[in-house]
């Protein structure tokens, strides 16, 4: 694949490594991991559960601050302890939308918040706006998570991400906790959003079909090493390089 020019670069990541424990306990998760995603590209990083995946876009959320390596964000290094302006620029939707949206808090209240502590002004009209983005009407705003269903639940985790105007989206499995029927309609959001606002996906999965859907590359994990990269037209044509891809791929289609 040709090498993407420095100018259009959203995320870099050199030699990144990550470990877990202490002495002899001490485990190696993720090893020398390179990545590069350019602006507004679609970028999936699959492997089967425990491969490292999920490690690696924790440590790019700022999640985890202990690594080695170095991440970039539009070519600037970024620190173990993110500063706010990474923050507002780099969102993360989590796998289980019930888990990461506060069960006390209505609606507007969770999507106020990230306003509030970035000093965005017009809230009302702001949170109107982007749930309406998401297909959801303001009667939204004033009910709580355990009122709604899992799939209008994943559209206000999404619209709390989207609401401080990101430029990069990092998704850790975001339809694996949604019912079959209701996953399509979470993708096909998810590929809508990327085009109206020209974002940065990095989508963490197992499942081919989303990547399938939402992705232009991927990147194969396993046992904590980025094993090899190709196109998703590739991928779907099963032209894997490595035997383990071509193992994955055909355990994943059984």
């Amino acid at each position: 694949m040709n090498p993407i020019p420095t100018a259009e670069r959203a995320i870099e990541m050199v030699s990144l490594g990550i470990a877990f424990g202490h002495g002899s306990q001490r485990r190696q998760v993720v090893n020398d991991v390179n990545l590069t995603l350019a602006r507004g590209e679609s970028y999936g990083l699959i492997g089967e559960s425990g491969c490292g995946k999920s490690t690696v876009l924790r440590a790019l959320a700022g999640l985890n601050n202990d690594y080695r390596g170095h991440i970039l964000f539009n070519n600037r290094e970024q620190q173990p302890h993110r500063d706010k302006p990474f923050y507002r620029q780099v969102q993360m939707v989590f796998q289980d939308p019930y888990a990461s949206l506060h069960p006390r808090k209505m609606v507007w209240a969770s999507l106020r918040e990230p306003l509030k502590l970035h000093n965005m002004d017009r809230h009302e009209a702001r949170i109107s706006d982007i749930l309406h983005a998401v297909g959801l009407s303001d009667a939204f705003r004033y009910r709580y998570p355990h009122q709604l269903s899992g799939g209008q639940r994943q559209r206000v985790a999404i619209a709390r991400a989207l609401i401080l105007e990101p430029t990069v989206l990092l998704l850790d499995e975001p339809t694996s906790a949604l019912d079959v029927s209701v996953q399509a309609e979470i993708l096909n959001l998810l590929s809508q959003m990327r085009q109206q606002r020209n974002l940065t996906y990095l989508l963490v999965t197992h499942d081919l079909a989303v990547v399938a859907h939402l992705c232009q590359r991927v990147g194969i994990m396993h046992r904590g090493t980025l094993l090899e990269e190709l196109s998703a037209e590739r991928l779907r044509r099963g032209e894997a390089r490595e035997d383990y891809t071509r193992q994955f791929l055909a355990a994943s289609e059984a």
